[in-house]
């Protein structure tokens, strides 16, 4: 009897180690997916300062949905002309409280940004939450949606 208990304990001591090793690797690779989700954005950030069509050509999905705080919304071809032609002229981009949350191909990143432009030759200044919604295509991750909205005045 008393060996049948002890093997008994240690096949549920196998199988716990078994779960809390696949728990532990899922973690890894949630967490290598996050960062190469962040390095992603920061790739974008610096292509959309430096407009570099480029650049932005690979990064953004052909389905694209970016939306404005104003409530304007275009589509890739429209973005990348924005930011080309320099109706839409950022000169400084900075992120904050930046999240990023991966769920197998697809990841959603909330962050602030804050930055100067110079839209048409006049300058100024912006402060806008983001939600962005990435998707892993082909190995890379793509911009798919964006959506910024005004930050809520201090109570």
């Amino acid at each position: 009897m008393k060996l049948q208990n002890v093997i008994k304990q240690l096949i549920v001591v196998v199988l716990l180690l078994i779960i809390h090793k696949a728990d532990v690797m899922a973690q890894a690779k949630k967490s290598t997916s996050a960062e190469a989700v962040a390095a992603a954005v920061e790739t974008l950030r610096k292509a959309m300062v430096d407009a570099d069509s480029v650049t932005l050509l690979q990064m953004v999905s052909p389905h694209l949905s970016y939306g404005h705080s104003s409530g304007v919304v275009q589509d890739k071809q429209t973005f990348i002309h924005a930011l080309t032609s320099g109706s839409s002229d950022f000169v400084t981009i900075e992120l904050s409280n930046q999240t990023i949350q991966v769920t197998g191909r697809a990841a959603v990143v909330r962050h602030v940004l804050s930055g100067t432009t110079n839209d048409g030759g006049k300058p100024g200044n912006v402060k806008i939450n983001i939600l962005m919604v990435w998707q892993k295509v082909k190995g890379s991750w793509q911009l798919l949606a964006r959506q910024a909205f005004k930050v809520p005045a201090a109570s």
